[in-house]
């Protein structure tokens, strides 16, 4: 099944619960209201969440002036994939990492730290600008908006309950009680499987744009390996950005665990690996530039 197809299932998941757990409280009318409050919510959020992500990570946006081998690097794969050139950003930490943000492909910015800079070659670095351009040509932001949107609402009609609940339809006090823990619980969980498929996908797509599915194998590698000995500062303080890193940045989940946001980097490294048996354009051939790309550690000013 494609990426595309499970994030179908899994928000059909969440659509059926949440359908399910509004008919369960008696009735829609109580479903509406705490839908649309949970949306106005959301909308409010993903119009401005770019910004606020990058206030949160610190983040400072650069330009050819001041980092143009990133710059040129991630202007150069975006307009190879036909794609509106995002804002660049870069964020003082150590921890090699990175991620995109912003509600369309026209109000986007994709963000590296500066250890991704300092650590990765530039066609490792190329492997993770483009994975992180295609979360934002795959429109995943959107995506990851409609269903925090569920999720909260969700939530709301599961705490709506204990008050508002139809004690007889949830099973008396101890159901309503079992039915406000269980029922977001279940939506996060659907919410991070929804998430986990866009990195599949992303893993995919951002392959094609930069030609080189084994540049981004190997950055995961390396981002994964050194990660786990550094401390990224910013997402320790905001936890929630975690699913946004093309890495988790945060060390609670060093596994393919349930409660992860990201799949087991072994499991995304085996299918890029598996992407290098298709035949592919040569450099020469393909459209995609390979800009600032090769095996040497860069002498640029990255950062």
């Amino acid at each position: 099944m494609s990426g595309y197809a499970k994030t179908f299932v899994l928000m059909a998941a969440m659509t059926a619960l949440f359908m399910g757990l509004g008919g369960l409280l008696g009735g829609t009318s109580g479903a509406v209201i705490a839908l649309m409050v949970a949306a106005a919510m959301n909308l409010f959020t993903y119009w401005n969440s770019d910004r606020a992500v990058l206030s949160m990570t610190g983040a400072r946006e650069v330009s050819e002036a001041t980092a143009p081998g990133l710059v040129r690097m991630v202007h150069g794969l975006a307009d190879g994939a036909g794609m509106p050139r995002p804002k660049v950003f870069i964020i003082d930490s150590d921890q090699p990492n990175a991620f995109a943000t912003g509600r369309n492909p026209q109000n986007a910015a994709v963000a590296a730290t500066a250890g991704l800079l300092r650590r990765l070659t530039p066609e490792e670095i190329a492997g993770v600008m483009a994975h992180e351009l295609a979360h934002i040509r795959n429109h995943d932001t959107l995506i990851m908006t409609i269903t925090a949107t569920f999720a909260g609402a969700i939530s709301m009609l599961a705490n709506f309950a204990l008050f508002f609940g139809n004690r007889e339809r949830t099973g008396g006090l101890i159901g309503t009680l079992v039915l406000m823990v269980l029922a977001p619980m279940a939506a996060g969980l659907v919410q991070m499987a929804i998430s986990r498929s866009r990195e599949y996908e992303a893993d995919r797509i951002g392959a094609e744009i930069s030609g080189d599915p084994m540049g981004l194998a190997d950055a995961l590698r390396k981002i994964e390996s050194i990660a786990k000995g550094i401390d990224n500062v910013q997402a320790e303080r905001n936890p929630a950005l975690a699913h946004m890193f093309i890495i988790n940045p945060l060390h609670a989940h060093a596994h393919d665990a349930l409660f992860s946001t990201h799949p087991k980097t072994a499991n995304r490294i085996a299918a890029l690996e598996a992407m290098t048996a298709k035949p592919r354009a040569s450099a020469q051939q393909s459209s995609i530039p390979r800009v600032g790309v090769g095996r040497r550690r860069s002498q640029g000013p990255w950062a």
